[in-house]
């Protein structure tokens, strides 16, 4: 992959559409549209051009054209776009067109976001937002991916790692320039206050998991003895038959997840195996994995159908109990069913508004609305480091330590904040983010 050549793509939805963009961007933009399309609009000004063949001269389709010179473009290279009818057979024909001009080829999976974070346009935390803003599913992931994408996160990092280099270069002095006059005495003092309000801010941010939660969504599980309602309930929620409901108890095996927006909130229903003893060895395997899914759940639906005994619940976080099959008319007699949450019915709807807005006030509760300022486990890693080296900075200042290993440790806590941006160690986040992109990103 070099970074010299001139780049091309869909960057539009595939299939037939009414238009689509091809993105082109390197030393050869102005070029390509000086081939195709005769002569080169004013920057960032869009006009009709007929794009032809360069080699048989024919016309290959009206386009809207634009040139965005560099550095002001997404890549910070010169930028094209050809704006040109959907239609697959023009499309290829523009594609087939590109690729015959010199130096030119088509971009790999996220190559044109990747030069934009290579030519300083973004920084990697705001490349893993706008991947976020690609994937998100409801309204509230998305508002959580805009503010990384606008800089939140960078911000805040870059701000921490320009105080920690005050403090490392404060150390510095103390360390080589002891003796000199304009050195204050009580520079180890202003040391340990500025360590102690850093350690304070990052585990402050450690300490919310809402935005790691909620790009991941809000786990809910249903759990309970075979034939308690699980798929229909599944179903009810997912507004479409997605488990087969049948009388055999038994018939869900394995999990079945379905992804749902509740109120703007990412909720991850998981139907699982019925919880009882069994012989058959897969129905046994599809219990312990029901079990241990229900364990790391943030939330499990414990489902107790009419007549059910005082069946013990799998170890959970959160539990609610929710009676199922209310519509029978003996369904609430049992005494199991009287310190439910909710009773429901999944056939006629009976108390599925009920459980819907319990589900929603604890998705709210664990998530919140994307006021978390970490939104990926790299971030968190990369953030745990540097609150461990700056507490090994400062205790060893404290206690009167080497001042040398003290400057080390406060060293060590700026490349870990810097990762997060892409300023240090990052070449092995790279290959695997941007592969994540779809090709004309």
């Amino acid at each position: 992959m070099r970074s010299d050549d001139t780049i091309f793509a869909i960057a539009s939805g595939h299939g037939r559409a009414a238009v689509a963009i091809v993105r082109i961007s390197g030393p050869q933009s102005r070029t390509v549209i000086e081939v195709l399309g005769g002569s080169v609009p004013e920057p960032r000004h869009a006009a009709v051009r007929i794009l032809r063949d360069p080699g048989a001269g024919e016309p290959l389709d009206q386009a809207l054209v634009l040139w965005m010179p560099g550095p002001r473009s997404f890549t910070g290279e010169d930028q094209a776009e050809l704006h040109i009818h959907g239609g697959l057979a023009t499309r290829a024909a523009v594609l087939k067109a590109l690729g015959a001009i010199p130096d030119c080829r088509p971009a790999e999976a996220g190559e044109f976001t990747r030069r934009a974070f290579l030519n300083g346009r973004m920084d990697l935390s705001q490349v893993e937002g706008l991947a976020d803003v690609i994937d998100a599913e409801t309204e509230a992931q998305r508002r959580q991916a805009m503010l990384q994408l606008e800089g939140r996160l960078g911000e805040t990092t870059e701000r921490w790692r320009e105080e920690i280099l005050q403090a490392l270069a404060l150390l510095e002095a103390s360390l080589d320039f002891s003796d000199e006059g304009d050195v204050p005495e009580d520079l180890e003092a202003d040391i340990l206050a500025r360590l102690d309000r850093l350690h304070g801010d990052i585990g402050q941010a450690l300490s919310n998991r809402s935005g790691e939660r909620l790009r991941e969504g809000f786990t809910v599980v249903l759990a309970g003895s075979p034939n308690a309602g699980k798929s229909t309930l599944l179903n009810a929620l997912a507004r479409r038959d997605v488990a087969i409901v049948s009388p055999v108890a038994g018939t869900t095996r394995d999990m079945i997840e379905v992804h749902c927006d509740l109120g703007g909130l990412p909720v991850v229903i998981v139907d699982t195996a019925g919880l009882r003893e069994s012989r058959d060895a897969i129905e046994q395997e599809g219990v312990a994995r029901a079990r241990a899914r229900a364990q790391d759940a943030d939330l499990v639906l414990w489902l107790i159908p009419p007549g059910e005994g005082e069946t013990e619940p799998p170890p959970a976080r959160r539990l609610l109990k929710v009676g199922t099959k209310a519509d029978l008319e003996w369904a609430n007699l049992s005494r199991s069913r009287r310190d439910c949450d909710v009773l429901i019915s999944a056939a006629t709807g009976e108390g599925l508004p009920a459980l819907i807005a319990a589900l929603s006030r604890e998705a709210e509760s664990a998530l919140g609305q994307g006021d978390a300022l970490l939104t990926r486990e790299r971030h968190r890693r990369a953030l745990e480091r540097a609150h461990h080296s700056l507490a090994a900075g400062r205790g060893l200042l404290a206690e009167g330590g080497p001042l040398e290993l003290a400057a080390e440790e406060v060293r060590l806590a700026s490349r870990a904040v810097g990762e997060i941006t892409g300023r240090v160690d990052v070449e092995d986040v790279l290959d695997r983010l941007f592969s994540s992109f779809c090709i004309g990103k």
